[in-house]
């Protein structure tokens, strides 16, 4: 399978419903930002790539960062991944991850337990009971899931897990918003 264009990487018609949205002409988008017309045109009509500066101009128009401006942009092509699997003590983990997400399947038998995982500090952790019962440890609560029952919590919290009874659950970690 060959590599995609540039071109088919990004779709920069997105600065014109941006644009659309704020009520501004290509003109108003120049003046504020201080690329020239042309080339405003030309990105809303996929027919030049924006460099680094043109960007960083750009996004400042819509209050945005140039990462933000170019993450819309990106094409919304599919991205496949192929899990991981693990062991900790008994329970079996698959596990995907993409960019602030990280997500693991959990199979845990009767009585398996995790022991010391590891806080990550930058994270949420969201977790889901699909099946059996978990008794989950945090340091000043002792709480049971069932099936269908999830709780969220700050990853920089010591936790730890325990099945009750043969169980599945869908661990989330995600990434907490840069604060700076």
């Amino acid at each position: 399978m060959s590599e995609p264009s540039p071109h088919m990487l990004y779709d920069f018609s997105v600065l014109r419903e941006l644009r659309r949205h704020e009520g501004l002409s290509i003109a108003d988008v120049s003046a504020r930002s201080g690329v020239s017309p042309a080339v405003i045109s030309k990105l809303e009509r996929n027919q030049t790539l924006a460099g680094l500066d043109t960007l960083y101009r750009l996004a400042r128009v819509f209050a945005m960062t140039p990462s933000d401006l170019l993450a819309i942009a990106e094409s919304p092509s599919a991205h496949r991944r192929v899990a991981t699997e693990h062991v900790n003590h008994g329970i079996r983990f698959q596990e995907i991850s993409y960019g602030n997400l990280r997500c693991l399947l959990g199979q845990a038998p009767a009585g398996s337990a995790t022991e010391r995982p590891q806080v990550h500090s930058d994270d949420f952790e969201i977790c889901w009971v699909l099946s059996g019962r978990i008794v989950f440890h945090l340091p000043h609560e002792k709480l049971v899931l069932a099936s269908g029952e999830a709780i969220q919590f700050d990853g920089v919290l010591d936790h730890r897990y325990e099945a009750i009874e043969e169980s599945r659950f869908l661990l989330i970690h995600l990434q907490k918003p840069k604060r700076f």
